[in-house]
């Protein structure tokens, strides 16, 4: 059975820019992973972070992990638009974003916001409505749940507390559909 990560169409990496402590990257390969990205990424990342001894899934076994030295390295397939995630005036909250079905989602620092270069690369910015800043891992891991729940394949919540889910008919294979030529 398919995990509903790999129901999902399109595909998505993640990855972080500055980021200095190898438990938040350890952490967010390790979500990565879990969450069915299909690439991983620093942008001018501290090597002590690049050791990665907290990413207890060997992420970097099963997936590409990309690491640049700038905003200007930085580069993505044909087609996949970037998204920063950060606090910023101007910023659509989660909720409110419409997930690209092929995007890289790149976060700021953990002592700092995304740098003024990798900002004006971003086709899109985000920001988790919180009080307050939240650690790279813990962000990336919400932006990726919100990113399965609303491109993957589920069962409409209940409306009420209380209510049971209805279950999701199971995907049927239409019959192949032939096109006329035109001329």
């Amino acid at each position: 059975m398919k995990s509903p990560a790999q129901n999902m169409r399109g595909y998505f990496g993640v990855g972080a820019e500055g980021i200095s402590k190898s438990v938040n990257l350890g952490g967010l390969l390790r979500s990565a992973n879990a969450f069915g990205a299909s690439f991983a990424f620093t942008v001018g990342a501290d090597d002590r972070a690049l050791e990665m001894r907290s990413d207890t899934s060997k992420a970097d076994n099963h997936l590409p992990v990309f690491h640049w030295m700038s905003a200007d390295e930085l580069q993505l397939p044909k087609g996949c638009s970037l998204v920063g995630i950060e606090i910023l005036d101007g910023a659509t909250d989660l909720p409110s974003f419409p997930h690209p079905l092929r995007c890289a989602y790149v976060l700021g620092p953990e002592r700092g916001v995304l740098s003024k270069e990798m900002a004006a690369r971003c086709d899109h910015l985000i920001r988790i409505p919180t009080n307050f800043s939240l650690n790279v891992a813990t962000a990336g891991a919400i932006v990726m749940y919100d990113r399965v729940r609303t491109l993957g394949r589920f069962a409409p919540r209940p409306v009420s507390q209380g209510s049971e889910a209805v279950e999701l008919a199971p995907h049927i294979q239409g019959q192949p559909k032939r096109r006329r030529r035109q001329g």
